[in-house]
């Protein structure tokens, strides 16, 4: 039997963000997911928004993606661990993905791989955030206002979702990782200072970032699905790899 010696990343694949491509964009995903070596991967880290919205009623379970939920399931029962990173888009999950066997993990989350020092998130809100982002996501994590929004009919909460995120990605439409100046820049700068880390990987921000920190540490950061291409990357047990959009899974 071989090894299970690979290590797969993905970040910000925002399953169903627009009606005119989501299903290109669950099409890739769940290829990219099937063409996975099962028989050579151990974990697969979902590293945020991997669904543009979820929300996660007591009976309701949302539609966007289920065939990307069996297949993860699928994953699972071949052997392969599934680690799931809510992030902004998708951070109204509660307990189902723990009781489908996920393991899930708030960042920041340290741990050792193989033979290295991994750091891994989404990315937001790591080293600061400004203070309206601040703000927003404080109210995202107030459990009040979550049970009012899960009084609304999911069909028009899911509307209204939408729409909000899609006028929020449009003001920011072109943003490009500002390296040293980032808020994860920072943080991934300090944080090698006060503890040893190889590798830093995140998502969040949709662009492709491969940096060496000041002290020799590499920070990664996950390019987003919506491009086209499948971007992810891969640990071999002592080597990472942060795959461009075009490349597939191998």
């Amino acid at each position: 039997m071989a090894e299970r010696n690979l290590i797969y990343f993905v970040a910000d694949v925002h399953l169903g963000r627009r009606a005119e491509t989501k299903a290109e964009v669950e099409a890739r995903f769940l290829a990219f997911l099937k063409g996975l070596p099962v028989e050579s991967v151990s974990r697969l880290y979902l590293l945020g928004d991997i669904w543009d919205f979820w929300y996660e009623y007591h009976d309701v379970m949302p539609r966007e993606g289920l065939r990307v939920v069996a297949e993860l399931i699928h994953l699972m029962d071949e052997g392969v661990e599934v680690w799931f990173c809510p992030g902004n888009h998708d951070i109204w999950t509660f307990s189902l993905f723990k009781e489908l066997g996920f393991h899930y993990f708030e960042q920041p989350l340290f741990v050792r791989l193989g033979d290295k020092d991994f750091c891994l998130g989404h990315g937001d809100l790591l080293g600061g955030a400004t203070r309206g982002y601040a703000f927003l996501l404080k109210i995202f994590h107030c459990h009040f206002l979550q049970r009012l929004f899960a009084a609304i009919h999911p069909t028009l909460a899911f509307r209204w979702a939408r729409a909000w995120s899609k006028s929020s990605r449009d003001k920011h439409p072109n943003h490009r990782f500002r390296g040293t100046e980032e808020f994860l820049y920072q943080f991934a700068a300090q944080t090698e200072q006060e503890r040893h880390v190889d590798y830093f990987v995140f998502g969040h921000y949709h662009d492709s970032v491969d940096m060496t920190l000041p002290g020799g540490a590499k920070l990664f950061v996950l390019d987003n699905w919506e491009e086209g291409g499948m971007p992810c990357a891969v640990f071999n047990g002592s080597s990472f790899e942060l795959r461009s959009p075009a490349s597939p899974a191998e």
